[in-house]
């Protein structure tokens, strides 16, 4: 029976240190949902699971790309459908603009209305996406399609030049000009539908990149998951393990605290 030491309140109050720790460890978990409650927990974890977050925020980047390229291409796409429009009603006004019962005085009215349609199609030709220009030609833009910044171009759309110019010059002041207008449409018509199917071709890549990255970011997520986040049941578990060792540990170094007091019966 000893007094300057006390082996047994020693090892209770290291153990009781070592509860203490884990139950804070186990409630800083617990509170913020993470595993790795300091880099200390899990170092190589750590690092992996950092670089599990930055590409899981690149890649939702590189969606963010592909949503705007998408608005882009049907901000096209509507704009086209106008033209289209405007182009299918032209070739109306140059089919009745040769009509033989009417004169020319007639076909100057309907020219009134082919030339209005006319200057709404060359408006649209200037039109832009946020300053960026929707008909710029071969000029293709480079979308992102991964986190590694791996970039695609969809088909180019233009509307200058070639049956454009001979539009914009065409009239149905007479049968034979209206003859000559017609067949210029009609190319148009042909050249508008090339460019449609060129920007739904683009919507449809885009599209099926973005889904492809969804899925990517998806597994990114759950792998980053398996590493950084805690299992709620497990800790609980181990929360009201260390919860008892703490509080046994407590009641335990109280009672090695006593025992050299049992000395005094001997000394008085």
């Amino acid at each position: 029976m000893i007094i300057n030491n006390n082996p047994g309140a020693a090892m209770a109050a290291r153990v009781l240190g070592e509860s203490s720790s884990a139950l804070q460890k186990s409630l800083s978990r617990l509170s913020s949902g993470s595993k790795i409650a300091s880099p200390a927990d899990d170092a190589a974890g750590t690092g992996v699971a950092m670089k599990f977050g930055a590409q899981i925020n690149r890649i939702q980047a590189a969606k963010d790309n592909l949503g705007n390229a998408i608005s882009y291409s049907q901000t096209q796409d509507g704009f086209l459908q106008k033209i289209g429009n405007a182009l299918d009603r032209m070739s109306e006004l140059s089919m009745l603009a040769q009509d033989e019962t009417k004169t020319d005085s007639d076909r100057a009215l309907y020219d009134k209305e082919f030339q209005k349609l006319d200057d709404f199609v060359t408006a649209i030709k200037g039109k832009d996406f946020n300053g960026i220009s929707l008909f710029q030609g071969t000029t293709v833009l480079a979308v992102t399609t991964s986190d590694s910044g791996t970039t695609m171009g969809g088909a180019g759309v233009t509307l200058t030049g070639g049956y454009w110019t001979s539009v914009a010059a065409a009239s149905v002041t007479n049968s034979d000009n209206a003859a000559t207008a017609l067949t210029d449409v009609k190319a148009a018509i042909s050249m508008l539908a090339g460019a449609r199917a060129d920007v739904g071709a683009n919507m449809s890549r885009y599209e099926s990149e973005s889904s492809a990255l969804s899925v990517q970011k998806d597994n990114v997520s759950a792998a980053r998951s398996r590493i950084a986040d805690v299992d709620v049941a497990v800790e609980s578990a181990n929360f009201a393990r260390q919860q008892i060792l703490v509080q046994s540990g407590t009641a335990m170094l109280a009672q090695a605290n006593v025992l050299p007091q049992s000395a005094l019966r001997l000394i008085g």
